[in-house]
């Protein structure tokens, strides 16, 4: 059996509905996920390509940034606190979710990778088609070969990964639309409010004595936050 690279990671990109762009990077050592060393990326850029972001610019940025911190962390001591042992690592190969586009986009970035010997490779939805850099025509592997369905692993575990941070974010930007939508609820009060819950989330499914328990907060005030809390839903 062929021997399974050390250390593999796996890219995607989430844009659901065109908001709050988000990347994600998962590492899969001797075959099994290293949870530890999962990262995640806001894509800055936010690029624009037709009525939406741009997929390739935003795989471009990500892997970017991705290289550079390798850069940055690959002469620093393991024991300089500094130091990200994620980052700092030398992947064996680098699986992009997507097809000969993406691949593109992140061997612009992925240079000085590929001159260290690391491999990438663009996985293909579709098809499960392997793209390799200077091929137009995808690779021939059987789609039911154990390389194969590794490398999906990969692909499906950082898309997996990329759509949680995504709904994360999305969650997040909802729940706080709500508080900057409340009635009686100035800067000084939501900051008072977020300060003593804690985060937007227990804020928002607070009861009502909860509310009432607020220092600063007047009653009356409370318990019209609530009602309104519990028209939003």
């Amino acid at each position: 059996m062929q021997e399974l690279p050390v250390r593999i990671e796996g890219f995607d990109i989430s844009n659901l509905g065109g908001e709050h762009t988000v990347a994600s990077m998962v590492v899969f050592e001797g075959g099994a996920t290293k949870k530890s060393d999962y990262r995640r990326f806001r894509v800055r850029g936010e690029v624009a390509r037709g009525d939406g972001p741009d997929d390739f610019a935003s795989m471009e940025e990500v892997l970017g940034r991705r290289m550079n911190r390798y850069l940055e962390q690959v002469d620093l001591s393991p024991h300089d606190g500094k130091r990200d042992a994620s980052f700092g690592a030398l992947p064996s190969l680098i699986v992009i979710d997507g097809g000969k586009g993406q691949l593109a986009a992140g061997m612009r970035a992925l240079r000085p990778f590929v001159e260290r010997g690391v491999t990438v490779i663009g996985l293909a939805k579709r098809l499960e088609e392997v793209y390799v850099p200077g091929r137009s025509a995808p690779i021939d592997l059987p789609i039911d070969s154990e390389a194969s369905k590794l490398l999906q692993r990969v692909r499906d575990e950082a898309h997996r990964f990329a759509i949680e941070h995504h709904r994360g974010r999305r969650d997040q930007a909802m729940t706080r639309s709500v508080i900057d939508g409340l009635k009686g609820v100035g800067p000084v009060r939501k900051r008072a409010l977020l300060q003593h819950f804690g985060s937007p989330e227990r804020f928002v499914a607070a009861s009502r004595e909860e509310l009432e328990m607020v220092p600063g907060l007047p009653g009356k005030v409370a318990r019209e936050i609530h009602e309104q809390l519990n028209r939003t839903g």
